[in-house]
């Protein structure tokens, strides 16, 4: 069994929120290596998404590992002292605990684990999302698992037909659920168009209960209570045999459709799929980007990665997110472009809340 392990850190910024610094990727690729030399892992690739580093790992030792996870978080320390020394913006702001203890989840940083029987074939695509919240998977997961306009394969392709179960985190209340599609898909649609509290965590094949795709769930400012940053997640998705193909994983993106995140975390904005080398957004810190990095693995060996969204077939996306950006942006501090105020709670909006109190008045 071969584990594929992703987690990812804001841990420092360049310049500002935009991208990522290469002397941080640097210290990422030597502590992986020499993890790798140890026995510990088995291969690794380092990139970054924005001004996120992303760690993806295989091994042999299971999800929840304890060595794994405290290698990400020492690798996310001495990253987090590179940047302090250059002086980078939010250097550690991911990083919401004095000390690791034991697992990664809750301190900050996100992560998506899959533990899998390797297939003769093993195609899977990493995507990365920078500046949006998670939960945003939910609609392109949805439609590559559900959705028969995006994925054929589910009416003519025997392995798929039987459908998928979706496994569902309430992130505010920490519970989960597990539905099952086609036939609960109503329901399961109730709790996905709510991405601000309920996120996909686990897709699994209903043919063979093996899992297809896994999303980094960690909401940043409901562990630190305040607002740190967007939670930027990451997602792990199979393909082909019995899970969707390539290209209808990659289709939910085709549409750049809208977000929470961008400029402070506190706007909606369209999600832009770009290749690694325009992976860096500036206007008004975005828009939202989301990368998409293809592998083979082979006996537990990264090979690749093919930048999926460096092609030119995404062009109009990339187009159509620009002109969906402008129209936001003209709506400057009003909603729809700034999110609702229940759900800023997490910004000056407390604050402002208590300093004007006493000055509302009972209507006459």
């Amino acid at each position: 069994m071969i584990t594929l392990s992703a987690i990812k850190a804001d841990v420092g910024g360049f310049v500002g929120h935009s991208a990522m610094h290469p002397d941080l990727e640097a210290t990422a690729q030597e502590e992986l290596e020499r993890a790798r030399q140890q026995g510990l892992l088995v291969d690794f690739h380092v990139t970054h998404c924005g001004d996120d580093l992303f760690l993806i790992m295989t091994h042999e030792h299971g999800e929840n590992f304890e060595a794994v996870h405290r290698l990400a978080w020492d690798t996310f320390v001495k990253c987090t002292e590179v940047a302090k020394k250059l002086k980078l913006y939010g250097a550690g702001q991911d990083l919401l605990t004095d000390a690791f203890s034991g697992n990664i989840r809750g301190a900050g940083p996100g992560s998506a684990e899959m533990e899998i029987e390797e297939r003769p074939s093993e195609p899977v695509i990493v995507f990365m999302g920078d500046k949006t919240s998670a939960g945003s998977f939910n609609l392109p997961l949805y439609k590559m698992f559900a959705d028969p306009f995006t994925t054929p394969g589910l009416v003519i392709a025997e392995s798929l037909h039987q459908g998928f179960s979706f496994e569902v985190q309430d992130v505010v209340e920490h519970k989960k659920i597990t539905l099952n599609a086609p036939e609960e898909i109503y329901d399961l649609l109730i709790f996905l168009g709510a991405p601000s509290r309920y996120a996909v965590k686990r897709v699994f094949s209903r043919a063979t209960g093996e899992i297809g795709a896994c999303s980094s769930t960690d909401r940043l400012s409901l562990i630190a209570g305040r607002y740190v940053g967007k939670d930027d997640p990451v997602c792990l998705v199979r393909s082909q045999g019995n899970f969707p193909a390539v290209g209808e994983v990659l289709e939910p993106f085709s549409v750049p459709f809208i977000v929470e995140g961008w400029m402070r975390g506190s706007h909606h904005g369209p999600w832009m799929p770009v290749g690694l080398k325009d992976a860096h957004p500036t206007r008004f810190d975005g828009p939202p980007r989301v990368v998409a990095l293809g592998f083979q693995l082979a006996n537990g060996k990264l090979v690749g990665p093919r930048d999926m969204f460096d092609d030119p077939s995404y062009d109009h996306t990339r187009q159509k997110a620009n002109e969906i950006a402008d129209y936001l942006r003209w709506h400057g501090p009003f909603e729809p472009h700034r999110l609702p105020l229940d759900e800023m709670e997490y910004t000056t909006m407390p604050v402002i809340a208590k300093k004007l109190a006493k000055r509302w008045e009972p209507l006459d």
